[in-house]
């Protein structure tokens, strides 16, 4: 039977929170296959999407908010175990003076791309060479809106199980399946079935609104700074541009996202 009692630390030096915080590092998350999320509100998202943490962490002395107390029993029944600990303590882990007063530790869940059915879904994001977490996180939370099957990674980006692209989520690292490939892997992938591959790039006059998007529509979002490589915009069926009115000539790659993601939901919605 697992215990359904908490355990207690106090120190920082405790071998567990040195644990813990050292998920703050890509090689140690790597190494354990565990992430980090912290809130009251991304991890509610998690319990609803059936993910239940391997351990919770909460604030010492403090009465828990009700949807707090279903998460720290649904870690009960599932065996996990649930550490009582100081407001400091939460703050290493978070790395933030304000830091959230629960905290729960996931195990990762990658997907292979060949396990992702394309039929699922009508929108697929794929980014590449994605660098920034927020961005990462903000992106999977589009796809979370618009009901997409999931995020795509080519090349190297960042981590999706950063702590900072985890935050940026808000819940959407449990609805979402995460891939990752190289681009000859995805390309080869692709054209395998059906799939209608479409860029966003500064090198088209093709309006984003004047293209027909047909299902599933993978939306290939480039570098923040690069933009995509000259032969990735040349192995996309259609090569599309959102109109600059302005002095900027090209939109946050999450915001890009956002823009396509809900233009080819629209469409599908007429």
């Amino acid at each position: 039977m697992p215990s359904l009692e908490r355990r207690q630390i106090t120190g920082f030096s405790n071998p567990t929170i040195k644990r813990l915080k050292s998920l703050r590092e890509k090689k140690h998350r790597k190494r354990e296959g565990h992430f980090l999320a912290e809130g009251l509100r991304i991890l509610t998202e998690a319990l609803d999407a059936g993910k239940t943490p391997k351990l919770l962490v909460v604030v010492e002395d403090s009465e828990l908010h009700p949807l707090a107390q279903k998460i720290e029993q649904a870690t009960f029944d599932a065996g996990g175990e649930v550490i009582e600990t100081s407001e400091a303590i939460i703050a290493k882990l978070s790395g933030k003076s304000n830091p959230q007063s629960i905290i729960g530790i996931y195990e990762d869940h990658p997907t292979r791309l060949t396990d992702l059915d394309r039929s699922e879904a009508p929108i697929w994001l794929v980014a590449q060479a994605l660098r920034d977490p927020g961005n990462l996180g903000t992106i999977l939370r589009t796809g979370d809106a618009v009901g997409a099957g999931g995020l795509i990674l080519i090349d190297d980006c960042v981590d999706p199980f950063s702590v900072e692209a985890v935050r940026a989520s808000m819940g959407a690292i449990f609805t979402q399946k995460i891939a990752q490939a190289s681009w000859p892997e995805f390309t080869e992938w692709l054209r395998s079935d059906t799939g209608q591959l479409v860029g966003t790039s500064l090198n088209t006059d093709q309006d984003y609104q004047a293209v027909q998007y047909d299902a599933p529509t993978f939306l290939l979002i480039g570098n923040e700074a690069q933009g995509l490589p000259q032969e990735y915009e040349a192995a996309c069926d259609v090569l599309v541009k959102m109109p600059m009115m302005g002095k900027a000539d090209s939109l946050n790659a999450a915001v890009a996202s956002a823009v396509m993601a809900y233009e080819v939901l629209n469409q599908r919605r007429k």
